[in-house]
């Protein structure tokens, strides 16, 4: 008969006699074995007389701070996680914790839901550490099918450059922590593959990712579509619905163009990630939801936080950690390897075989300033391959190639052959990809690149047309938004 497993044990640290009671008596009653310190001195003898599974420590105690304890964990590399509780409102203090290596952190007053969810996850990566086996080599707390899955995302981030190799090294080491990342480089360098990459790394690679574009929803349906909506709560809510933090529940939650969130969504953002609840609309129960938050933005935000058009406090708890990705322009020698991956995904999914790039061709792609970084590439490589006529593949880098002579531009006998539809197109995605592009070039030209006046033309919002501008890679002149396009 197979033993069974000895309960997680577990050092509480707290100087106050009645929470530490608490924390105790909760810890048992879920089948933990606890032990107990109420100063700093005292935790360090008992880490040093024995291992544990987790470590729950006050940030403030009287002979000293528990961020001292858990940097004294780090630097022997101990491998208990350490889970911080903080006073409330103490934001840097948390930020401070996560920076140094805690495994998350409570706000006082604790949420015992909360703190025994916080826990549970601490446990069971623990766990998945100590059922890896000692001759992998490979670093704590990614099981197999996780090292399978973080592989072949950092795979998928292609480029061999030093600064390329800094992002795969950064999201090794942030991964395993609980901490939320902010990823930051301009639109179309591959931020969401950055963030699929923590994820597919990290303990949570299980659970679902589920990415959010913060600038594509409406205002009106923000709060609805990330918190979820009880039936009846707004004219069209037909049935009950979950929204993206209930949706990524035990996985990871990636917030891409963050800087784009209105400052009353922000606010109603930093509860969620604070109190790690959310009220569903029309609902009066709170939702407790374990998600880890990855969040990205083209913008500087800290600029943004001292024009006030950002929270300070939000933008503190998004910015634990930053991973920086660099603009294509800094990584020029990643070019060829980039080029061969594109083609090869992109005839894949058209059913062709992949083409060789001539020499010639690379050398004006290494010359063309690509503002929209992977994106625009991406975009270029797949409108050459949809026009090719199975000969050498050439790259047209005219903004406006291939736009249809309007019917009313033709004149005589011509007229009714300008009209006519052109041939079936190879690849129908990146035809009307083109065909709204061009249009779109077209309008914000006429109107002298001003988004407002665009939309307006078009029948669109300002939101809408700045997603598409983004989408399709359009560089506009005027603004730092139009010097980087493409979307992540």
């Amino acid at each position: 008969m197979p033993q069974a497993a000895s309960p997680a044990h577990i050092l509480v640290v707290d100087d106050e006699p009645d929470l530490r009671t608490l924390y105790e008596l909760t810890l048992l009653r879920e089948g933990y074995r606890v032990d107990a310190a109420a100063t700093l001195a005292e935790a360090s003898q008992m880490l040093e007389q024995q291992k544990f599974d987790a470590v729950i420590t006050d940030m403030r105690l009287p002979d000293g701070m528990g961020l001292e304890l858990l940097q004294r964990m780090s630097a022997q590399q101990r491998p208990e996680r350490c889970i911080v509780m903080t006073a409330y409102g103490s934001a840097e203090n948390a930020v401070e914790a996560l920076k140094a290596g805690a495994f998350d952190y409570l706000t006082k007053p604790v949420d015992l839901k909360q703190f025994r969810s916080v826990v549970a996850s601490a446990i069971q990566e623990s766990a998945t550490e100590r059922a890896r086996p000692a001759s992998t080599g490979t670093r704590p707390g990614i099981a197999a099918g996780e090292r399978a899955s973080g592989s072949g995302a950092l795979h998928r981030l292609v480029g061999e450059s030093a600064a390329m190799r800094t992002v795969k090294e950064r999201i090794g080491k942030v991964a395993r922590s609980m901490a939320p990342v902010l990823v930051r480089g301009e639109s179309g360098t591959g931020k969401e593959l950055v963030a699929r990459a923590i994820h597919a790394c990290s303990h949570r690679a299980d659970g679902p990712f589920v990415a959010v574009n913060c600038s594509a929803i409406p205002e009106t349906l923000l709060e609805a579509e990330f918190f979820g909506a009880k039936k009846g709560s707004y004219t069209g809510a037909s049935a009950d619905r979950e929204g993206y933090f209930q949706a990524a529940r035990g996985g990871t939650l990636f917030l891409d163009e963050i800087g784009d969130l209105p400052l009353p969504m922000q606010s109603k953002l930093l509860r969620a990630i604070q109190e790690r609840q959310v009220r569903a609309l029309g609902s009066t129960q709170e939702d407790t939801v374990d998600v880890r938050i990855v969040s990205a933005t083209h913008r500087d935000l800290a600029s943004d936080v001292q024009s006030g058009r950002f929270r300070q406090d939000l933008f503190y708890r998004l910015n634990v950690i930053e991973i920086l990705v660099p603009p294509l322009r800094e990584r020029r020698e990643d070019l060829p390897l980039l080029c061969q991956a594109l083609l090869a995904r992109i005839a894949q999914d058209s059913g062709m075989t992949p083409p060789q790039l001539s020499p010639h061709v690379l050398e004006q792609l290494q010359q063309h300033p690509l503002p929209g970084n992977v994106r625009e590439l991406e975009n270029l490589l797949h409108r050459a391959l949809a026009l090719s006529d199975g000969s050498q593949l050439q790259v047209d880098f005219s903004p406006t190639a291939c736009v249809p002579v309007p019917a009313g531009d033709a004149a005589g006998p011509d007229a009714a052959a300008a009209a006519a539809p052109a041939a079936t197109p190879k690849d129908l995605q990146a035809y009307l990809d083109q065909q709204e592009r061009d249009i779109l070039v077209k309008t914000l030209r006429e109107t002298n690149f001003n988004r407002t006046a665009a939309a307006q033309r078009l029948g669109l919002s300002l939101r809408q047309i700045r997603y598409r501008i983004a989408r399709l890679a359009i560089a506009t002149p005027g603004s730092e938004e139009a010097d980087d396009p493409a979307p992540t």
